[in-house]
């Protein structure tokens, strides 16, 4: 993996073209009773809708065909096999970019990840190393498979390719609603909201970049306001089991640079906002889609000025545990 790589938009267009046909064009779907609470237009970018549930598929592939074309050009067999670690979306998704090309794939899961993810990938036909779930058992356990496959490590969030891959989220967003004023992005280890503002920043600077994470895992917002790298000082306990890991050296100088702000948000309110998405708009979010959604309607976000009106929320992925959603008890009433 190149260190402190900066995508420029030319990498993430040469991403659109690598993907052009293998992937979906996700909708963007709106809800007037979201409106109102938001009291903001708001345009939901249905990842959840992407192969493998959730946007994932895009840096992962372009990981994967970006290194069957060097192989290609090298004259080179295809990889021995590529590894990854993943709480379970990135995971999926290599694993079936991989199965795709003929290549095997060994993916690194935290034992805590949903059960649904787990089997997902296995499904694809890949290989689950189990790890304990912290950034640094995901880290090496990845490191020794690395070793002793002799595969191609595909970091979920810091790889360029995947960095790449996920600005396609951007690109499409802006020619689907050319007037969106504002855009606003789970973060966990950073891959996707790198991508979109290295997109969005260079097409349309004055669109503003928000990054949303729970305030048990804001290792993005101590980042941003102390103006250096500072990961999550331990495991983090949140529902939103996909940002769970700490951005990282080649997404924090794009976040520290083009993203405007950071909002986090409680458990209360993710589980709260995930559920209206359930109840509303029909849409079986996940949880960590729901952060997004949670950022737009709490009150740090009503201090935004109103000018940003059309509001445009990235609802990442559709992986939900159905086996563990006893928490949907423990809310107080009916969502409002």
């Amino acid at each position: 993996m190149a260190e402190l790589f900066r995508p420029a938009l030319a990498d993430v267009r040469a991403a659109e073209e690598r993907l052009r046909g293998r992937l979906h064009r996700t909708p963007l779907l709106t809800c007037g009773s979201l409106d109102r609470l938001a009291r903001r237009r708001l345009l939901f970018k249905c990842e959840l809708f992407q192969r493998t549930g959730s946007f994932k598929i895009r840096g992962a592939l372009n990981a994967v065909r970006s290194l069957v074309e060097e192989s290609k050009r090298a004259g080179a067999g295809l990889p021995q096999a590529v590894v990854t670690h993943s709480s379970g979306n990135h995971g999926q998704a290599l694993a079936c970019a991989a199965q795709a090309e003929g290549i095997p794939a060994y993916i690194v899961v935290p034992r805590t990840a949903p059960c649904c993810k787990q089997a997902a990938i296995r499904t694809y036909g890949a290989t689950l190393v189990p790890c304990e779930p912290s950034d640094k058992s995901r880290a090496e356990t990845a490191a020794r498979v690395v070793q002793e496959t002799g595969g191609v490590m595909v970091h979920p969030n810091q790889e360029p390719a995947v960095i790449e891959g996920q600005g396609t989220i951007g690109l499409e967003v802006l020619e689907q609603a050319p007037e969106i004023n504002a855009v606003v992005v789970p973060v966990g280890g950073g891959g996707m909201i790198a991508g979109i503002a290295v997109a969005i920043k260079a097409l349309r600077p004055d669109v503003k970049v928000f990054a949303a994470e729970p305030r048990n895992a804001d290792d993005c917002y101590q980042s941003k306001a102390r103006g250096e790298l500072t990961p999550n000082p331990h495991p983090p306990d949140t529902i939103a089991d996909a940002v769970k890991t700490s951005i990282g050296p080649n997404t924090w100088p794009i976040i520290r640079d083009l993203v405007d702000d950071v909002l986090t948000v409680s458990e209360e309110e993710i589980k709260q906002a995930t559920r209206l998405v359930w109840e509303r708009m029909k849409l079986l979010i996940e949880p960590t889609a729901g952060v997004g959604v949670a950022a737009v309607l709490s009150e740090q976000f009503q201090a935004v000025p109103r000018d940003v009106e059309n509001v445009c929320i990235v609802l990442c992925g559709g992986n939900v545990d159905l086996s563990s959603l006893t928490w949907l008890t423990d809310l107080p009433g009916q969502a409002e």
